[in-house]
């Protein structure tokens, strides 16, 4: 048995959540991220310049940062959003 990690998880994408106070929503599915960007689906329009408080689970880690919406792209039926993350701070096991 190998001790490398799975392929599967490394290509994986992150799970971003809205944090409102105690309670978080599920309201994104991610299509692409990097460290500042994450592109995103969701049945809600965010204002462009719009800041979110938001918990980034990934790869066994969750940080918490601020997501500013950067703008839409697409069809309304295809609207993909994108979200400058920065702030990222890791939130502790």
């Amino acid at each position: 048995m190998s001790g490398r990690p799975a392929l599967s998880s490394e290509a994986s994408s992150p799970r971003l959540l809205v944090l409102d106070g105690e309670t978080s929503h599920e309201v994104f599915d991610v299509i692409t991220s990097s460290d500042a960007v994450i592109r995103v689906r969701s049945a809600l329009l965010f204002e462009v310049g719009e800041q979110l408080e938001v918990r980034i689970e990934h790869a066994g880690s969750v940080w918490q940062a601020t997501a500013r919406v950067r703008g839409h792209a697409g069809s309304d039926a295809e609207q993909i959003t994108e979200l400058e993350i920065s702030d990222r701070r890791a939130v502790g096991a």
